[in-house]
């Protein structure tokens, strides 16, 4: 049994690692088809200011949660106030659904580097590849598996030997890498300026409500607020370190990356389709796993660049996967008194089960669905679009009419004095909750199909 909580070395490991988790699959495969629908500039305005405001208060809420108390979702939501330790469960149990599913998709990344690797460029660019893939009842198993392994590898490895070590060296290789990709489309893809202009200028005529309501939900999933990450990365930040500066960090790096992923897949995909507003529509799997893979196909020297590419998923992908792992293994170790290894392989088991639904929900079990949805999407549907809006909500009562917002405050001030404590205060009481309950009944209204985000 671990008899002393543990932490990350400082404030460069503790921010690295949670960018790491929230910068991951959403930056890439969401945020650039929300700009290109939404506009281009003004959606990246909406999107800054909300940053900076919701996403801030909400963040420095979770991760002072966690260092206040030393505990992870669970126990801190018990130990503030024990009507909302129902809150805790929820922060728990999130992460368990996600981790399964994500490794799926981590796997079919995995599958795609090694294609790319291997020379199979022009196959893998093949208008039924990815279909006939997923639809295969063998090979996603072993690829989903191997990704999960790895996961809880690094997990199993500890905080500062493992997660902070991986996050150190794999997010400033992600930034060098998207940064690379992003310059060479530009450079050497005719019309791909075109893209940069159509990504960068305001289209103030697609300005709408809507506008700022997919930024909201984007900025929400892509911080990884309300899955219990930032609470149990918080209870692992020594009391030196500062919430306030550690945060905006994390804002700068996770939308730094989110803008980044725009300006490379963007450029490329208006290139590829000369200007046709319909591919750049594409968004999720269908982007990243059936556009791209042709337009590094028309691209010179697009085999490496794939392979670069992929290589970049894979680093934020498993960055993410590491923090969903790390968040349940936290939770068994401080409800159950498990050693770190015991809890490592009790998730590895539990998502190997939970996986296999997804993995074979494309193949064998296609014909079996809830809510019409074949199993990844149902889970991502009731752990994205309910159960995490219903958490973060829930967060913000308590914090903003229980415990107060001082409770908060007091841990943030430990480092000297919190200069966006009004902000804070104002948001966590009113606009929040108000955003969150906008997130949570657009996203349900989207996936039946009512609206479209």
């Amino acid at each position: 049994m671990e008899t002393q909580r543990s932490s990350f070395s400082g404030k460069i490991g503790f921010v690295l690692a949670c960018a790491g988790s929230a910068v991951g699959l959403g930056n890439i495969w969401r945020f650039p088809y929300l700009a290109a629908k939404y506009g281009g500039g003004i959606f990246l305005l909406v999107y800054l200011i909300l940053a900076i405001t919701f996403g801030f208060a909400l963040m420095v809420c979770e991760i002072a949660i966690g260092r206040k108390t030393g505990l992870s979702a669970i126990g801190a939501f018990k130990t503030l106030d024990k009507r909302f330790t129902l809150v805790g469960y929820l922060g728990a149990i999130v992460p368990m659904i996600i981790l399964p599913y994500y490794c799926v998709i981590g796997g079919w990344v995995i599958k795609y580097l090694f294609g790319f690797i291997s020379g199979q460029g022009t196959k893998i660019a093949g208008d039924s590849y990815f279909g006939n893939y997923i639809g295969d009842a063998s090979e996603p198993f072993v690829w989903f598996f191997i990704f999960l392994a790895l996961t809880a590898v690094i997990v199993m490895l500890g905080v500062q030997k493992g997660i902070e070590k991986v996050s150190k060296i794999m997010m400033p290789v992600l930034v060098i890498l998207i940064v690379f990709i992003a310059t060479y489309t530009i450079i050497t893809m005719d019309g791909a300026l075109g893209g940069v202009v159509y990504y960068f200028k305001p289209d103030f005529s697609k300005f709408s409500i809507m506008t700022v309501v997919a930024a909201m939900g984007q900025l929400f999933y892509s911080m990884s607020l309300a899955m219990g990450i930032m609470i149990t990365f918080g209870s692992y930040m020594k009391k030196d370190v500062s919430i306030e500066k550690s945060v905006r960090h994390i804002e700068i790096f996770d939308t730094g990356i989110a803008f980044l992923a725009g300006l490379m897949i963007i450029p490329a995909v208006f290139a590829f389709s000369n200007g046709d507003e319909a591919a750049l529509a594409q968004k999720g799997a269908g982007l990243m796993f059936e556009t791209l893979p042709k337009v590094f196909e028309t691209m010179p020297g697009g085999s490496v660049i794939g392979a670069v590419f992929f290589i970049m998923v894979f680093f934020a992908a498993l960055t993410s996967s590491i923090s969903l792992t790390e968040t349940v293994v936290s939770v068994l170790q401080d409800k159950l008194k498990l050693k770190r290894y015991s809890a490592c392989v009790s998730v590895l088991i539990l998502s190997l089960i939970l996986g296999t639904l997804s993995v074979f929900g494309y193949s064998i079990w296609s014909s079996f669905k809830i809510l019409g949805l074949q199993f990844l999407d149902f889970f991502d549907f009731i752990s994205n679009n309910i159960l995490m809006p219903v958490g973060a909500f829930l967060t913000c009562v308590m914090v903003g009419y229980f415990i107060k917002p001082v409770s908060i405050i007091e841990e943030v001030e430990l480092n000297g004095k919190f200069k966006e404590k009004k902000l804070f205060s104002v948001m966590v009481r009113y606009i929040a909750p108000l955003c969150l309950m906008v997130i949570l009944i657009s996203s349900v209204l989207d996936v039946f199909g009512v609206i479209k985000i």
